[in-house]
């Protein structure tokens, strides 16, 4: 009796029907926003929903063509997220320029963003064949990621409410911090694939636990180092806790040892009382947390909690259903469409359209996941699991800190917010993940070529061609 061989399906189909629900929430969004105004059919419904439409399927047909084995729920899921945002920046647009007729719109700006993303996407798709090619660039990675952290602190840099992580790049300002949790997370990920044995069989047992050596400690001590140095010397406290949890959960995946977190841990409660003690944006953003309510704190300026508690009211305004795209008052909230939108969003779409929300940003990370343990090889496992964990801990900051349950930080939430350096570093994560996924479910190859060089299969499972050393002569 043969054995019966299930051959994956490429699932394309499954992604364009998503891919047209999701266009219809961003779409539907956008009308709502505009019909709470009694401007449903403007410019900005048309450009957004061509935008979105367009773009969604050349990324798919590339898909098709590059990488037909991709998971097919993650580009839906993006897609979904983005209009929803796109939607709520143009709603808060509309409400600006009532209250100021010289307010310049912001949403116009972020449609174009998306169009860039979203085709930085497709080129990386189409350019990197496969995600294992990155592993050759684990030190290169590291040096580009100390340019871009060092960028802002150069002429180049401008500081903006306090925080010193913007560069002047001529048309705009970028964030280069959004594009350095990639290329850490690439270093993490080369780095811990290479020497997980030596970290993992070095070092002195206590108890249950098994601690590493000190000389192992290195790349944790220098995680934690470019940690600090962030937030001392850029202000910000949201960045520093992302590339210190990001390599305290790669390391984990890496090695599964507590111990590892325990240091982590360890590092972590040092970092935050040396800057309660030295640094008073920091005690100031934890005052602010802990005595949001009292007077004094409220209308401190700088460092007030007048942002966090207007975001709870807005929160309690929306109850479980929501006021209704165009009926809240938002737009009270200080950055209600860059680091608030979730409020915003909470107060229009109500408890029900926030979890909703989460939700799917709970698949998206699931998915991310599922692509890391589907695919073989160490690095590949290690980057998806990095660039995952990334967006789950954006958003756990971020809504974190507008229920009050952490400080607030300056994190923006991905896909969602105003802004285009985080807009462009997220969809590049999508892409990496894509390809992952591909690698993860694609069919494994069948004939002689699976025996003879498992190691260079190209993104389809094809294999690249490789001249044999010796062939068996008849």
């Amino acid at each position: 009796m043969s054995d019966v061989l299930t051959v994956p399906r490429s699932r394309r189909n499954i992604e364009l029907v998503l891919l047209v629900l999701a266009l219809a929430v961003a779409v539907g969004a956008n009308y709502l926003a505009g019909i709470g105004r009694e401007e449903p059919f403007n410019d900005y419904f048309w450009s957004t929903a061509l935008t979105l439409g367009l773009m969604s399927l050349f990324i798919h047909v590339i898909l098709r063509f590059r990488a037909k084995y991709a998971d097919p729920v993650i580009l839906p899921l993006v897609i979904a997220l983005n209009g929803v945002g796109l939607a709520m920046i143009h709603r808060l647009d509309l409400s600006a320029a009532a209250a100021s007729p010289d307010f310049t719109p912001v949403a116009p700006q972020q449609v174009l963003w998306t169009a860039v993303a979203i085709g930085a996407a497709a080129v990386t798709l189409i350019l990197l064949r496969d995600h294992r090619i990155l592993r050759r660039f684990t030190y290169i990675s590291l040096i580009v990621s100390a340019i871009l952290l060092l960028l802002p602190l150069t002429p180049l840099g401008l500081e903006i409410n306090g925080a010193r992580i913007w560069i002047s790049v001529g048309f705009g300002t970028f964030q280069p911090g959004e594009i350095a949790k990639i290329t850490l997370a690439i270093f993490f990920a080369g780095y811990l694939s290479t020497n997980r044995d030596l970290i993992l069989l070095a070092g002195k047992k206590i108890g249950p636990l098994q601690f590493p050596r000190f000389r192992d400690l290195a790349p944790m001590a220098a995680a934690w180092l470019v940690s600090i140095g962030v937030l001392i010397f850029q202000r910000d406290l949201g960045s520093s806790i992302l590339f210190f949890g990001l390599f305290m959960v790669m390391i984990y995946v890496a090695t599964s040892r507590v111990s590892w977190v325990l240091i982590g841990l360890a590092m972590i409660g040092v970092g935050v009382f040396v800057a309660l003690e030295l640094f008073s944006h920091v005690a100031l953003r934890f005052d602010s947390w802990i005595n949001a309510f009292t007077p004094e704190v409220y209308d401190r300026a700088p460092g007030g909690s007048r942002q966090v508690v207007q975001g709870l009211f807005g929160l309690a305004n929306g109850g479980l259903i929501g006021t209704g795209f165009g009926e809240g008052r938002p737009d009270l909230v200080t950055y209600a469409n860059s680091d608030m939108i979730i409020a915003a969003l909470g107060e229009e779409l109500g408890l029900i359209g926030v979890v909703a929300i989460v939700m799917m940003y709970v698949i998206l990370v699931s998915r991310g996941i599922r692509a890391a343990l589907g695919t073989k090889d160490g690095f590949g496992k290690l980057l998806a699991c990095g660039l995952s964990f990334t967006i789950a801990l954006q958003c756990f900051v971020v809504i974190g800190g507008i229920t009050r349950l952490i400080p607030l930080t300056g994190l923006t939430t991905p896909f969602m917010s105003a802004g285009g350096s985080s807009l462009l570093a997220n969809w590049l994560i999508v892409a990496l993940l894509l390809l992952i996924s591909e690698t993860a479910r694609r069919p494994a190859p069948t004939g002689p070529m699976k025996d003879s060089f498992p190691e260079v299969l190209g993104v389809n499972g094809k294999p690249v061609k490789k001249r044999p050393e010796k062939e068996a002569t008849r």
